[in-house]
């Protein structure tokens, strides 16, 4: 029997239109699974085509974070909100692009006790803001970014990815999405 990967219904494979049958199948090529997030979205396959549009734009677009540093917001606004799915996922994620295993490890149970410098620190932490209290974000603590040399594009990336990791925590949690098997061992 197939574990349960959602609390709710997950549609056939053989049920949903075609461009996202394509992509279960590219995902089967490259990394070799369908993430179960992928899945679980398919229930409304409008939500995943927006879902994936968004986070493609976010994690994979041009900008001043690197991939890892994105990953690394991903984690630990994940770890903040003790999301499962995101913490194991992106925690995968993060061992790949970061290529150090210890270092992500550390970044998910606490980014303040890793080897970052101290420009990371200061992007994880106003990532952490973002999710604990972002009404309460003033002009200063975007100066001390810029401190750090980020730009006002950097900024708004680092707001936007802590932005949609909370509102995908959120999903994931809310509907106790688990993490496909595969993501435990990956870049270990």
């Amino acid at each position: 029997m197939e574990e349960r990967i959602s609390r709710l219904r997950v549609p056939e494979e053989a049920e949903l239109p075609e461009d996202i049958r394509e992509l279960f199948e590219r995902n089967r090529a490259k990394p070799g699974f369908v993430p179960n997030v992928y899945r679980a979205y398919s229930l409304r396959p409008a939500a995943l085509r927006g879902f994936l549009a968004l986070y493609d734009g976010l994690m994979s677009e041009e900008s001043g974070l690197s991939k890892a540093e994105r990953e690394m917001i991903a984690v630990v606004v994940s770890a903040q909100n003790h999301c499962h799915y995101c913490l194991i996922s992106h925690g995968a994620a993060l061992r790949v692009r970061a290529k150090d295993a210890a270092l992500a490890d550390t970044v998910a149970t606490n980014y303040r006790a890793a080897g970052i410098t101290p420009r990371q620190r200061a992007m994880l932490d106003f990532a952490v803001r973002v999710t604990r209290a972002s009404a309460e974000i003033e002009e200063a603590e975007l100066e001390a970014l810029r401190g750090h040399g980020f730009s006002d594009e950097d900024i708004f990336d680092i707001a936007q990815v802590a932005a949609f990791f909370n509102y995908s925590n959120r999903v994931a949690s809310a509907l106790g999405m688990r993490p496909n098997s595969e993501f435990y061992g990956m870049a270990r």
